[in-house]
């Protein structure tokens, strides 16, 4: 993505950053000058596809609340928080109370914990923090129901914060991604059974790019272009939420 937006000298952190939406995310924030943190599970950022050198890299695994506080406390500074780590389980496990648990911890309770622990610093800078919701923060999602429920949490939890953090300069908002190409699709991707239904019932009648992703959330970040927008999720879904 051409740099049309210029974040030169601002400091930005993208949980989940390592591929699929979050490594688009920080690549686009990358190219607008912007200095970029992205986290993974992996100890060693070597063990991704892609190459993650351009970027500061921090391994957590976002049920370890020790690992998420270590990591709010390794910042002196920031202007954008993306809080696009997820996870979902799928079949048979994805109904186990357990993990749905899990899929709570990581896709809601650890955002909550992450963007409470660096509001201090976003108030300083009078920055913005960018959730990842989904279509499943809209319709119902019975093959994922923690994920679901994450997601729709998600969406009444950008616009609480939006509402309590406005008079503190702090802008609070959400993408949510249509079907998006990425590993965590690839198993509904690889079933037409699910996978043509999707693409039917989009408007633009295909999958959506992680890179897709990017231009929306540089314009949310952008306090020259976005400053009075707050407390909202925007739908980048091909047209998906309109039928």
């Amino acid at each position: 993505m051409s740099a049309q937006f210029d974040f030169s000298g601002k400091s930005v952190l993208v949980t989940g950053g390592s591929s699929g939406i979050g490594l688009a995310i920080a690549q686009g924030f990358l190219d607008a000058g912007a200095g970029v943190t992205v986290t993974g599970t992996a100890d060693d950022p070597s063990g991704y596809p892609a190459d993650l050198s351009a970027f500061t890299y921090h391994g957590v695994n976002m049920l370890d609340v020790d690992g998420v506080e270590a990591l709010a406390g390794s910042f002196d500074s920031l202007d954008v928080l993306v809080n696009n780590a997820g996870m979902t389980f799928r079949g048979e496990e994805a109904l186990l109370p357990e993990n749905f648990e899990a899929t709570i911890d990581i896709n809601l309770n650890a955002v909550y914990r992450l963007s409470h622990r660096l509001h201090p610093l976003l108030k300083v800078s009078g920055g913005s923090i960018i959730n990842i919701a989904s279509m499943t923060s809209y319709f119902g999602s019975p093959r994922v129901p923690g994920y679901g429920a994450s997601k729709s949490a998600i969406l009444q939890m950008t616009m609480t914060l939006g509402a309590l953090w406005a008079k503190d300069g702090v802008r609070v908002n959400a993408i949510a991604p249509g079907w998006i190409d990425t590993k965590m699709t690839g198993p509904v991707q690889a079933n037409p059974a699910i996978a043509d239904p999707i693409v039917a019932r989009t408007p633009m009648d295909r999958w959506g790019r992680p890179e897709e992703m990017a231009g929306t959330a540089l314009f949310l970040a952008s306090n020259d272009i976005a400053s009075f927008v707050t407390g909202v999720t925007i739908p980048v879904d091909g047209g998906y939420c309109t039928l």
